[in-house]
């Protein structure tokens, strides 16, 4: 089984990710990371050196890639991936795959990237709050039917990255 958890950044897909792995004994996967393994740049100097275009096109090569190939895994995705291409479908349609949708307010979201935005592409040019509550609220409204086509959606505000993780095991077991 992949367990693939959906969410707009700063969700904490990588970190209670991590703790399933632990909990499940599974191995984790952070997209980001296996691209920028696989690529050998960063994913801030894709874009900043190929563009979004081409950063979203290896998102769904190495989507494909881990589905197709791996097995016990759980695998963080970047707040994106699920909103560009068919990654959705190729999500829904892997029978192997379970997808968890990690749903956070736009306060809560706001809360945790406003000293993180430097090491963000799509937000590092912010300069104000209102700004990033401006995008983030934005951009939800675009990707959240994209995030709720997830099997499951777990609400994350003012709970415990623990209490995250036991909700996801509980809808595995």
């Amino acid at each position: 089984m992949i367990v693939i958890l959906i969410g707009y950044m700063a969700s904490g897909k990588s970190t209670i990710g991590k703790i399933l792995a632990e909990k499940l004994h599974y191995d984790f996967i952070d997209l980001d990371s296996y691209i920028e393994s696989n690529e050998g740049i960063s994913v801030q100097n894709i874009f900043k050196n190929k563009g979004e275009i081409y950063f979203r096109k290896l998102e769904t090569l190495f989507l494909n890639e881990i589905i197709d190939t791996k097995n016990n895994v759980i695998l963080s995705l970047g707040g994106g991936t699920p909103c560009y291409g068919k990654n959705m479908s190729i999500i829904q349609n892997a029978s192997h795959v379970n997808s968890f949708y990690l749903k956070a307010s736009i306060s809560f979201l706001v809360n945790r990237l406003k000293t993180r935005k430097s090491k963000r592409p799509l937000i590092e040019h912010l300069e104000t709050e209102d700004e990033l509550t401006e995008f983030i609220g934005k951009h939800l409204f675009e990707r959240t039917p994209y995030y709720e086509q997830a099997n499951f959606k777990i609400s994350i505000d003012n709970k415990s990255r623990n209490k995250i993780a036991k909700e996801i095991v509980s809808y595995l077991t």
